[in-house]
């Protein structure tokens, strides 16, 4: 018989209290719960408090706990002013717009944030509108240089860019940013007009991606932005429109949207390239997006199969958890 004397294995750390901060795929036993525990790197989606009003391409910005939706399409000539603040368990209805707006774009965070243009709706085809939100009421702001729908997105109330957009008969290329006060066009365009897509960054450091264009259809292109031009970034391995997008130039999500028809499909950017991972529960597209990277996220509202908005809200998170092994 072969003795394997000389075989060792690592040891396995001996707690009262599972380790504040462990490594991803460190092993340990509690000795109060009395299991055997690891860390290992997750992702995925869990639901979230509904919202009080069925949403689509709505606007929206914050955080995964801290986040503001508002306006929505409520049919093919109709948009709505309501807004709700989410705290991370549950949506409450605040001060609405000022007007009825749809397929506006939102940036900033839950306190100091931007409705940027969008679809008014009846009441008259696209505005240049801008409203800024200062945590409590939407005032009117300086309005955007083009009348817009669905364009990107991404900054704060103070320091905004946006980017494309549906004019009407067709998407434009224009690129926009705003100090606080007024919006100043600059001479940098984007690639190919487009709209309807995500976007994530700030106002030096941006990233577009996806998108629509009525002549050439859905799109998975990208682009980045320095604070003085667009480059051409690697596409989203699922081309799609109706999104909105969330994050940093180097962390950003892209979750649902149209491929055509309604997708699950969920990627994460680290700034080199974009990696399928986890879909949605439920395919939708015309969804909101916020979030402050590609680790902490909330996806609210959209279309499912059929025109009607849903409340439903999807919380996204990555990163390492604390799980129990089963042994036998």
């Amino acid at each position: 018989m072969v003795a394997y004397t000389g075989i060792q294995g690592q040891n396995i750390l001996i707690v009262s209290s599972d380790p504040a901060n462990p490594v991803e795929g460190q092993i340990w036993y509690n000795t109060t719960s009395n299991l055997l525990k690891g860390s290992k790197y997750v992702e995925a989606w869990a639901s979230g408090g509904n919202m009080n009003t069925a949403r689509v391409i709505a606007g929206g910005f914050g955080t995964q706990t801290a986040s503001l939706i508002f306006g929505s399409q409520t049919g093919p000539i109709s948009a709505i002013d309501t807004t709700e603040s989410y705290n991370g368990t549950s949506w409450t209805a605040v001060n609405s717009l000022l007007n009825a707006v749809a397929q506006s774009r939102g940036v900033g965070i839950q306190t100091a944030g931007l409705s940027i243009a969008g679809y008014t709706g009846s009441a008259g085809p696209n505005t240049n509108r801008t409203e800024s939100w200062n945590g409590t009421s939407w005032t009117v702001s300086g309005n955007y240089p083009a009348a817009v729908a669905s364009a990107y997105g991404n900054g704060t109330q103070t320091a905004a860019l946006a980017a494309g957009g549906y004019q009407g008969p067709s998407y434009v290329n224009n690129t926009a940013t705003f100090n606080g006060s007024t919006w100043t066009s600059v001479p940098a365009t984007i690639g190919t007009a487009l709209g309807y897509g995500g976007s994530a960054g700030t106002q030096t450091a941006a990233l577009k991606f996806g998108g629509y264009n009525i002549s050439s259809g859905i799109s998975g292109t990208s682009e980045s932005w320095n604070g003085t031009s667009w480059t051409s970034s690697p596409s989203i391995n699922t081309a799609r429109a109706g999104f909105t997008g969330n994050g940093t130039q180097t962390s950003a999500l892209a979750a649902g949207g149209n491929t055509p028809g309604d997708s699950a499909a969920t990627e994460t950017w680290n700034g080199t390239s974009w990696t399928n991972t986890t879909n949605l529960p439920t395919a939708v597209q015309s969804n909101t997006q916020s979030g402050a990277n590609s680790a902490s996220a909330l996806n609210a509202g959209g279309a499912p199969p059929g025109p009607a908005g849903v409340t439903t809200t999807n919380e996204w998170n990555a990163g390492l958890a604390t799980q129990t092994i089963t042994v036998s």
